[in-house]
């Protein structure tokens, strides 16, 4: 079956999900990040790639991180910017989301960013939309965030070079974790021989097995001599139902602290999409510690999203 993110000719015409790139073309986007990294050390912090093109931030789901680094990296690509309120806008007046796509493509957009709290809401878009129009994913439902995942891989590739002999922990709410999904797609493509998930069961998909992870439940064991360790949010919203009994509980189990990551190698790098709940997921003495790369990764995302939109935008239509 073609791949929908795919042109005629085999390149990426949107980024809706890691799941099914070729390990060329994940390489590819992080190759190009690379190129991108010392824009932000120039005194005009632009390139011209996307001048004259309209990319279209279109969130229906609140965000700060994410949406404010696609504005950087477009701007910093001389693309116009229009961020989109959408929550205020006409799709609270019962505009569909095709309408809402349909109005903005009509003020000539190049791209659109889509966060969206359903599932499978950008990969509607790109079917909708004209072939000369791109699509990227910024976070649907449970489903995917390809442009996190991709900016995790840089920043795991920037401190452990490669990916071959690497033993990855993911740690925390995996079950609702769009961010996990994509991580682990990624991990597998890249040729991460161990990807280990460690959750409560309450907090881990039926069958997550089936995705080529190693399972654990206690922290301790599943920490064990790994490279790196990526923690995930945990939203407080979800602990007061019947998944978790308390934070402090939540904290004393799966909570990265000192000790517990020093069951991890002596190199091991931490890392988190963020927001990060301090003393639920991660304590404060790790996230601003020495093997914190947190910052970095953010840094980071906007080189990638940069390489994201740009590849993009030079793919032809099919």
């Amino acid at each position: 079956m073609k791949n929908p993110q795919l042109n005629k000719n085999g390149e990426l015409q949107h980024l809706l999900t890691i799941d099914g790139l070729s390990a060329n073309i994940v390489r590819h986007i992080l190759d190009t990040a690379e190129s991108f990294l010392n824009v932000a050390e120039r005194e005009v912090k632009k390139v011209p790639l996307l001048r004259g093109k309209a990319i279209f931030n279109l969130f229906f789901e609140p965000s700060t991180r994410t949406r404010t680094t696609f504005e950087i990296a477009a701007k910093r690509l001389s693309a116009d910017v229009i961020n989109l309120n959408v929550s205020a806008s006409s799709a609270s007046k019962g505009e569909t989301l095709l309408d809402t796509v349909d109005n903005l493509t009509a003020m000539q957009a190049d791209m659109f960013v889509v966060r969206h709290g359903q599932s499978g809401a950008a990969h509607l878009i790109a079917r909708h939309v004209a072939p000369h129009i791109h699509v990227v994913n910024a976070g649907d439902g449970r489903h995917a965030h390809p442009t996190q995942a991709l900016l995790d891989m840089f920043t795991i590739r920037h401190f452990k070079q490669e990916f071959h002999n690497l033993r990855v922990a993911i740690v925390g709410d995996v079950l609702h974790s769009r961010v996990a999904r994509s991580q682990i797609h990624a991990l597998s493509i890249l040729g991460v021989p161990e990807i280990r998930v460690i959750a409560p069961k309450t907090l881990l998909p039926a069958e997550v097995e089936r995705m080529g992870v190693h399972v654990y439940h206690d922290m301790r064991q599943g920490l064990k001599d790994v490279d790196v360790v990526i923690m995930l949010r945990l939203q407080n919203e979800r602990m007061r139902g019947a998944l978790l009994p308390s934070a402090q509980e939540y904290f004393k189990y799966y909570g990265l602290t000192l000790d517990k990551l020093a069951l991890a190698k002596p190199d091991a790098i931490v890392m988190h999409p963020g927001p990060m709940n301090r003393g639920v997921e991660i304590d404060s003495d790790v996230a601003d510690g020495v093997q914190s790369v947190i910052l970095s990764q953010v840094t980071f995302g906007i080189a990638v999203r940069m390489a994201v939109m740009s590849i993009l935008a030079g793919s032809h239509a099919a």
